[in-house]
């Protein structure tokens, strides 16, 4: 099943992996909890207890006004939805949420509010584009 990964301080990649329950276990780290945060019909598939577990804060989730209602922690994946089961990720959404998760995140918490920041794309990710030319001082 071809599935989006988002790891913390990474950049989303697609993926295959094996269907059923455990391959998707194996996938984020444990016990899985489907959550659908957005209209599409797409499955966030993340580790059920992520946060008990102290595992890395990855991608904030917010509201329609941008407010941040969740942190994701740990690995998750984002899979299509079939009648009954969940299915390839289309490669129309595997790209819209390739977008959305593109830039890895640092949370700071004000005033009772967090508030997201977005990191620039890690160097590796970078490796198959054009990196900006340095100019030399002659």
């Amino acid at each position: 099943m071809k599935v989006l990964m988002v790891e913390p301080e990474k950049v989303p990649y697609e993926t295959e992996i094996a269907e059923g329950l455990k391959p998707l276990q194996d996938a984020v780290g444990g016990d899985i909890q489907a959550v659908y945060p957005y209209e599409d019909p797409v499955a966030l598939i993340c580790n059920d207890e992520s946060k008990l577990l102290g595992l890395p804060l990855n991608r904030a989730l917010t509201d329609d006004e941008g407010n941040v209602y969740d942190i994701l922690a740990g690995n998750f994946l984002l899979v299509g939805l079939g009648e009954e089961e969940f299915s390839d990720l289309s490669p129309d959404l595997m790209e819209k949420y390739k977008e959305k998760f593109e830039h890895p995140e640092k949370f700071v918490r004000i005033g009772g509010r967090f508030l997201v920041v977005k990191q620039p794309i890690p160097e590796e990710s970078m490796a198959g584009e054009k990196k900006p030319k340095t100019l030399e001082r002659s």
